[in-house]
């Protein structure tokens, strides 16, 4: 069988269960649901959030994550299906660094070279780097299990960019409790913490994408 009969194949039956994206509309919100349940049982929502989040620094921080979240969602529903253009889900990809990129800009503008490495460091990068991966481990779960409906042609590429996702929204689900607002620490912790998860999607990807 040629390559474009069974690329025509995949994508008439899907695996003969419902579409990736309506899987995903019902796992994601079930994923999302356990992680909040992580967060209300190991950590605490930030004193005055609500002030807070009318800081730039803020909103920039949770946004970038969100963003990246959301955009990496539409690249996996991309991938998972036999034949889709993925090149507007790349370039949506491209609004989360460019944003932190600005961000980084802007905090290194205003703040002396003899506190850049504070602010970088933050007080607790340690947690970051536990607490992230934690919360986006439902989210990746709920992720894979709906990818699964799909057809990668890259099963492990596909899962990278479900953890991508997962780390996204759980990174701005932690940042509501975070105190570390700096661009910097935010561009070295959480995308450590995202790195995490995107490494653990490629590895389940790879085995539970397979077709």
């Amino acid at each position: 069988m040629k390559t474009d009969e069974l690329i025509r194949g995949l994508a008439r039956d899907e695996r003969a269960g419902r579409a990736p994206e309506t899987l995903l509309a019902l796992l994601l919100p079930a994923g999302l649901l356990v992680s909040v349940l992580l967060f209300a049982g190991a950590l605490h929502l930030r004193p005055e959030l609500s002030r807070m989040l009318a800081e730039p620094r803020v909103l920039l921080k949770i946004g970038v994550s969100f963003a990246l979240g959301a955009a990496a969602c539409v690249l996996a529903l991309r991938l998972c299906r036999p034949g889709a253009d993925p090149r507007p889900a790349v370039a949506l990809m491209l609004v989360p660094p460019v944003l932190l990129a600005a961000g980084v800009a802007g905090e290194m503008l205003v703040t002396p070279a003899s506190g850049w490495m504070t602010a970088l460091v933050g007080r607790n990068p340690r947690a970051c780097l536990t607490f992230i991966p934690l919360l986006a481990a439902p989210l990746l779960v709920a992720a894979l299990l709906a990818l699964r409906q799909g057809a990668p042609a890259n099963p492990a590429r596909a899962g990278a960019v479900a953890g991508l996702m997962a780390a996204g929204f759980g990174a701005s689900l932690y940042a509501l409790h975070c105190p570390d607002d700096s661009p910097l620490f935010v561009l070295t912790w959480y995308s450590g913490a995202t790195l995490i998860v995107t490494g653990l999607g490629a590895v389940l990807g790879r085995r539970v994408l397979a077709w």
